[in-house]
């Protein structure tokens, strides 16, 4: 991390709101991870198996895609703070949202069909 020496270190109070939004999208990966987990080990009879196996799997890839985007993230942002430049903007919120909701909507097919 050659970056952390450059500029100017800015207000710890920023640093650990940064550390504290990391934590949070950690957090977020986490629950997709207990999700799929929890959808995979106690619900055998829910829906249809391949669907059931979809829904995990796309779980899990974006709990991983997550935990690397929220270091990503953190770094992009405590190298912007540092520099005294504008915080940059993430297009991950967007697609959460529309995870979430395509992930809520294949569950409410699972319950339907079963």
């Amino acid at each position: 991390m050659k970056w952390w020496n450059d500029g100017k270190t800015p207000d710890y109070r920023f640093t650990l709101a940064n550390e504290r939004t990391f934590l949070a999208w950690i957090r977020t990966a986490l629950a997709f991870m207990a999700g799929a987990v929890g959808i995979d080990q106690f619900t055998p009879d829910l829906g249809v198996p391949w669907m059931r196996h979809a829904v995990t799997t796309a779980l899990l890839v974006a709990a991983f895609c997550l935990g690397l985007c929220a270091y990503r993230r953190w770094a992009a942002t405590e190298r912007a703070m540092r520099q005294e430049k504008d915080i940059p903007y993430t297009g991950l919120l967007p697609l959460i949202a529309l995870f979430v909701s395509l992930v809520g909507m294949a569950l409410l097919l699972l319950i339907l069909i079963r």
